[in-house]
């Protein structure tokens, strides 16, 4: 997997005992940081239903935004030629129209932001000496996938251009899941390049468990953009009955069945909250299987840690539902969805660096 190549490539923490890494964690930690505020910006654009407002990319000169009025004519009328405008917002005048444009061009540019935030230290970083060939070669892999990232943000745009009234939520769930990983693979490599470890018998068992936890929390962002693709946290906005029931009717009404499962707003909003109570009891599950194994010194201080910011989160996202998805506590339970999961992941990289140090004693 992609995550145990770039662990692999990290040195070991007896190697470089000045710390000479320093700068390179603090530099992928506040990479790490800034996909986060992409990724909150990019939740505000998605409430707003921005993401159309620019037809066009443009990866240079759509850095600057239009001067004049001339220019502004000119964006307004390419949003008047597609669906959304004619369908959704027809009544929008020049006015209102520069709000949701600031949102998606705001959005572009710091995702255009990120990629020289990252090629600039990476290569004073080369100059230095301060990258081995084993680091240098799977952080570029991460360069990459951030560009990558960028081309599936136009492929999404692109899908509500000419038919939908909105971007497609496969092409969103395919953006916003890449981003996830390569947020959870800027955290994993900066935690592993951590100094030092204190030598902890760590199980296989453990880590394991730490990887199903986090696999979990991966299929619920991308369920999440399944959620934001279809407005499904517009209805359904009672708890814990859903339209009346635990298990409402209704949720394969479509055919054939699996349509139901990415289309179908209320079997979607189901699967999300389905997988919420799934993560819950697993965590739990873990919490006290820990603490009958050993308790919660070391690494495994995580755990508990972990149980509270799922338990903030449950608590997050039953508001955002019951309130019809404000945007502050939108962002916020998006936001928290990745922190958890990137608590979970320096979590496993805590477990793989101590427990290879511990196997050198």
């Amino acid at each position: 997997m992609a995550l145990e190549a770039v662990h692999n490539a990290a040195p070991s923490a007896d190697t470089r005992t000045n710390d000479s890494l320093r700068p390179v964690r603090i530099w992928l930690y506040a990479l790490a940081g800034f996909v986060l505020v992409i990724l909150m910006v990019g939740g505000i654009t998605r409430l707003t239903e921005s993401g159309l407002s620019i037809t066009s990319w443009k990866p240079v000169s759509g850095v600057v935004p239009p001067l004049n009025e001339e220019q502004w004519q000119a964006e307004f009328e390419a949003y008047q030629q597609i669906p959304q405008y004619s369908v959704v917002n027809s009544w929008m005048t020049l006015e209102d129209f520069k709000f949701i444009f600031f949102w998606e061009w705001l959005h572009r540019l710091l995702g255009r932001l990120l990629g020289v935030f990252f090629i600039v230290p990476f290569t004073v970083f080369l100059v230095q000496k301060r990258l081995p060939r084993h680091l240098a070669m799977p952080l570029f892999g991460l360069f990459i996938l951030g560009g990558f990232q960028g081309l599936l943000g136009w492929w999404m745009v692109s899908s509500g251009l000419s038919e939908l009234t909105s971007v497609s939520q496969y092409r969103l769930a395919a953006h916003l899941t890449a981003a996830a990983l390569l947020f959870l693979a800027l955290t994993y490599v900066a935690r592993s390049l951590t100094p030092g470890a204190v030598p902890q018998l760590v199980g296989k068992t453990q880590v394991g468990q730490a990887w199903i936890l986090l696999v979990l929390f991966v299929v619920q962002i991308a369920a999440g953009a399944f959620v934001a693709g279809l407005d499904a946290g517009m209805g359904y906005n009672t708890w814990p009955l859903m339209d009346g029931a635990l298990i409402p009717s209704g949720m394969a009404v479509m055919d054939p069945f699996w349509r139901n499962l990415f289309e179908n707003a209320l079997t979607v909003q189901f699967i999300h909250r389905t997988i919420a109570y799934g993560i819950t009891a697993y965590i739990l599950m873990l919490v006290w299987w820990q603490s009958r194994n050993g308790g919660f010194t070391g690494v495994f201080g995580w755990l508990p840690r972990l149980a509270i910011l799922v338990g903030l989160q449950v608590v997050l996202g039953i508001a955002t539902l019951l309130m019809s998805v404000p945007i502050s506590l939108a962002v916020g339970h998006q936001a928290l969805a990745f922190l958890l999961a990137g608590s979970t992941v320096a979590y496993i990289a805590d477990m793989r660096r101590i427990s290879k140090v511990w196997q050198t004693v």
